[in-house]
């Protein structure tokens, strides 16, 4: 018998052979010939379950840190009843630049990164020129990333980052409905949020 208070874990996660080579996410679906979208810092799950239910013949993958917002998430998921979902616990930038194949992604979406904003901690931050190019080597052609963040000058330098690329175009910002807005969104509700889209050209 499980003890009480314990909670169970997931269903939806994927465990991979190697943690070393790019791995095929897709394989992990019930219809691997969706196309992939990937949330990442997925968190709690609350836009990866609300948009898996509009878009059922796309796959989506939350990519996640910490495990028990992994199990929480893909718990959320398995109560909706989303096969279309998938959860994988690890870092964003080891997922993307290590073990995501190449033209792969058609979307991939970052709610409120991590600003990092003192200046000697910067060089953590997720976006960086080298992570531009492993976002444009995993996405398909044509392919989006959506940024949101209400740390406004963090924003600001992923937008310059971005519109200094000759490899991405800026595209109308995606807009995520009430039902889509993740909790961290729901939580700073009251500031200014930046938003911006970009299509790799």
């Amino acid at each position: 018998m499980r003890p009480m208070g314990r909670k169970k874990k997931t269903t939806l996660r994927i465990m991979p052979d190697s943690w070393l080579d790019p791995f095929d996410f897709k394989a992990s679906f019930p219809h691997p010939e969706y196309p992939l979208e990937v949330d990442i810092g997925s968190g709690k799950g609350r836009f990866l379950t609300a948009r898996s239910g509009k878009f059922p013949q796309v796959n989506f993958l939350g990519i996640e840190r910490q495990l028990l917002r992994v199990n929480s998430s893909g718990r959320r998921c398995e109560r909706a009843g989303r096969d279309n979902v998938r959860l994988f616990r690890m870092e964003g930038y080891y997922a993307i630049s290590q073990m995501m194949p190449a033209n792969y992604v058609a979307n991939y979406y970052f709610f409120f990164p991590d600003p990092w904003p003192k200046a000697r901690h910067e060089n953590n931050r997720l976006f960086n020129p080298k992570f531009m190019d492993a976002l444009y080597r995993t996405l398909e052609n044509d392919g989006c990333l959506h940024v949101a963040t209400d740390h406004l000058p963090y924003y600001e330098d992923i937008v310059a980052l971005l519109n200094d690329d000759d490899r991405f175009q800026a595209i109308t910002a995606f807009e995520p409905d009430d039902e889509e807005r993740t909790d961290f969104e729901l939580i700073f509700a009251h500031k200014e949020i930046g938003r911006c889209s970009f299509r790799k050209v």
